[in-house]
């Protein structure tokens, strides 16, 4: 959100000489999108976004992709259409930009994510030297309620919910959503967040419900879009088991064939299979994964069609799904009956160009 459109142009330029691709986050609808040092109205730039990943990988020529898209609040419900629509018109100019998706209507992201870009310009560490600063906060205060409760504002207090934290001091308030951990502090929402990332040295992650079921199957269906997690590697055990973070992690896929393929019949198994596979190997230019075919690494997940699901929620996000049978990585046995076998035939795969 801090950098001009042709800044990103003349730097995926230079991306484009080696051969790799631009991945766009959707730019935050309420920070709008600088252009030529103006900003775009705050409301309803998520059209606007899509049009400038696009632009950047038409300029820059090179494949771009937009990341995990989707339509966050309200007021953006229902324009997938359009932004998938822009895609499709892109492909058809010669455009390579196809763009991802995790089957979920709540995203996730650090709390200081609902501070404004301004505030937290420099990094967390700059975000709480304002938040300890009375007139600063004052201003960060005005302009955070107003994105949380006005008109346009894409999630409230009551959506957000704290995912994971530093601390046991402050544990207890894992699961609860920003206005119930305001009204167990007693402290306004505003306080209770800004206050919370100040003690946890911000090292705090929320999950906010913001998104509408009709726009995931809408872009599900899209022949342009391939499945992705956004999630990172977890465990039920240790430190990787801490918090409440988002089920994507553990249920993403599983989560495409249990509920939109076998139960809603959204999209076939063929289609699912491609978007998980060899769509994305294409994409990242890993020509030798992502198809069974001779001379391609094995790279192989067999699964039960009539099991197969997630089991990973947002009040118990640590859960392995079900009917995934075996897992080959790299030719080699990973999972065998639903069990790890302890081998780990993995390797970095690194990019040629």
């Amino acid at each position: 959100c801090y950098a001009s459109t042709e800044e990103i142009i003349e730097l995926a330029k230079v991306v484009a000489k080696h051969g790799g691709i631009y991945a766009s986050h959707i730019r935050r609808r309420g920070e709008g999108i600088r252009r030529w040092g103006l900003i775009a109205p705050r409301i309803d730039t998520l059209v606007e976004a899509v049009r400038e990943t696009i632009e950047i990988g038409e300029r820059a020529g090179l494949p771009a992709q937009v990341s995990h898209h989707k339509a966050m609040g309200r007021v953006n419900w229902g324009k997938v259409r359009k932004t998938l629509s822009l895609i499709e018109d892109a492909r058809l100019r010669g455009v390579d930009v196809t763009a991802d998706q995790y089957p979920y209507t709540a995203a996730s992201s650090s709390l200081a994510s609902i501070f404004p870009a301004w505030a937290r310009a420099g990094g967390t560490e700059k975000l709480i030297e304002r938040l300890k600063d009375p007139e600063i906060r004052e201003k960060i205060r005005e302009e955070t309620i107003e994105n949380m409760e006005g008109i346009g504002a894409e999630y409230g207090w009551e959506d957000a919910y704290i995912s994971n934290l530093k601390s046991e001091k402050n544990s207890h308030l894992v699961g609860k959503s920003l206005k119930e951990a305001a009204e167990i502090l007693g402290k306004h929402p505003f306080d209770a967040a800004a206050d919370l990332l100040i003690e946890e040295e911000g090292a705090v992650s929320i999950v906010y419900f913001a998104m509408c079921e009709e726009d995931v199957e809408t872009v599900m269906k899209n022949r342009n879009v391939m499945v992705g997690s956004d999630g990172y590697a977890l465990s039920p055990e240790g430190v990787l088991g801490r918090g409440k973070p988002h089920p994507r992690s553990y249920g993403a896929f599983p989560r495409v064939l249990g509920v939109y393929v076998r139960e809603r019949r959204v999209i076939p198994w063929e289609e699912a299979i491609r978007k998980m596979t060899s769509m994305p190997a294409q994409k990242m230019g890993l020509f030798d994964r992502g198809l069974l075919r001779k001379g391609m690494w094995a790279d192989i997940v067999v699964f039960n069609p009539r099991t197969v699901r997630d089991r990973a929620t947002f009040e118990n996000p640590h859960r392995f799904p079900e009917g995934i049978e075996y897992v080959l990585v790299n030719g080699e046995l990973v999972v065998e009956r639903g069990t790890h076998t302890g081998l780990t035939p993995g390797k970095v795969l690194r990019h040629k160009g």
